[in-house]
């Protein structure tokens, strides 16, 4: 049984600024890695015991990852090891090791998976407190607010929903995610369905999907006319204009992934029993499709994307960094009084992109395939 150090039972490690772009610094998640590791200051791997002599530091790699050897024996007892600027007792590690030993290989990985997921989750909790706090001010002004989430299949939307919803007060949100219309549906007005969700004074609604599927899917797809998608896109605007002058806060979200993180997230769907109902028909035609969408896409961002009803552009490779950014950009949409100060509220401009950015970097695609501004590709 592993002796327990009362010091270290009461010191407190606090969470790191920016894990997943320094390295793991958490003490946990730095002693699972660090328990066979041991480089000395020269940089030269070698033993435990002779690393120990007086304090040393494991260096990572350019990636922020230990250096590791299976080089690794009994830690001497009395001895400091300093880790990310932080000295840790040797037996602390001892008993990390000793009880690493008892673990399988797949012990291993599900402790380190959870301790990275914590990392994560913990990571989001300051913003999700503003979160809380932004939807307290709307609902004490009467204030309404609705945020479309749309983009490629498997871009992340539905993650990003729910994290940005997980702490909120539920009876003042909701989440609309609307299926293929009805036949009586398809008869009436085009926003007639989806006005009826729109929410009330002090109420959020978050679309999983919108309005907007008419610009992108639909047109794909050929499941409405080129009449309904061109009276579509000339009355949009308008629409959104007559929103904000009922003081409704319209915050438009469009999620962005590469053609490779797409067809991986969807290999991973199909093997996955917990994620397969993600995988629809449409889904399964998205790679075919993918230069059709990039078109569509151009279309929708060059006639939508206005100065009062802007487009954001969220790089969603990383999701956990597009779910962080996503809060940070509707947070910045509602002047309510901050909980943390110190918070650092700035979206990473690599993240975060405006509709008039995109646009350029779709001008530049364009001109590389050879395509003028006016030729259509589907």
């Amino acid at each position: 049984m592993v002796k327990k150090n009362p010091e270290s039972e009461s010191r407190q490690y606090p969470p790191p600024t920016d894990p997943l772009l320094t390295g793991t610094q958490n003490f946990a998640s730095a002693m699972l890695e660090a328990l066979q590791c041991c480089t000395s200051e020269d940089g030269s791997q070698t033993s435990i015991p002779k690393a120990l002599s007086g304090e040393v530091s494991f260096p990572r790699d350019k990636r922020g990852r230990f250096i590791k050897t299976a080089d690794a024996v009994k830690l001497p007892v009395g001895k400091n090891i300093l880790i990310d600027g932080e000295l840790v007792p040797a037996e602390e590690l001892v008993g990390l090791w000793r009880f690493h030993k008892q673990l399988s290989a797949k012990d291993v990985s599900l402790v380190s998976t959870a301790i990275k997921r914590r990392i994560r989750e913990m990571q989001l909790m300051p913003f999700q407190a503003e979160l809380v706090q932004m939807q307290k001010y709307l609902i004490d002004n009467k204030l309404k607010m609705i945020i479309l989430f749309e983009g490629r299949d498997a871009a992340g939307k539905g993650g990003t929903i729910r994290a940005v919803s997980r702490h909120m007060n539920q009876r003042h949100y909701r989440i609309v995610a609307l299926g293929k219309p009805t036949e009586r549906e398809a008869s009436h007005w085009y926003y007639q369905k989806f006005i009826s969700h729109f929410p009330s004074a002090g109420e959020i609604v978050l679309f999983d999907r919108s309005w907007y599927t008419r610009a992108m899917v639909e047109r794909v797809f050929g499941f409405c006319s080129h009449k309904d998608y061109k009276n579509f896109m000339l009355g949009v605007v308008n629409f959104e204009k007559d929103l904000l002058r009922h003081d409704i806060i319209l915050i438009k979200l469009y999620f962005s992934v590469t053609k490779e993180v797409q067809a991986a997230r969807f290999n991973r769907r199909k093997s996955d029993p917990l994620r397969q109902w993600k995988l629809s028909r449409v889904d399964m035609q998205a790679q075919d499709k993918w230069d059709e969408f990039t078109q569509v896409k151009y279309d929708m961002l060059k006639q939508t994307s206005v100065p009062f009803s802007p487009w954001y552009i969220l790089r969603s490779d990383n999701k956990h960094k597009a779910r962080l950014n996503t809060m940070k950009l509707i947070l910045s949409h509602v002047p309510y009084k901050k909980l943390n100060e110190e918070l650092d509220f700035v979206t990473d401009p690599e993240i975060v992109i405006s509709g008039a950015r995109e646009m350029e970097h779709l001008e530049a695609e364009r001109l590389r395939m050879g395509l003028e501004p006016t030729d259509v590709i589907v």
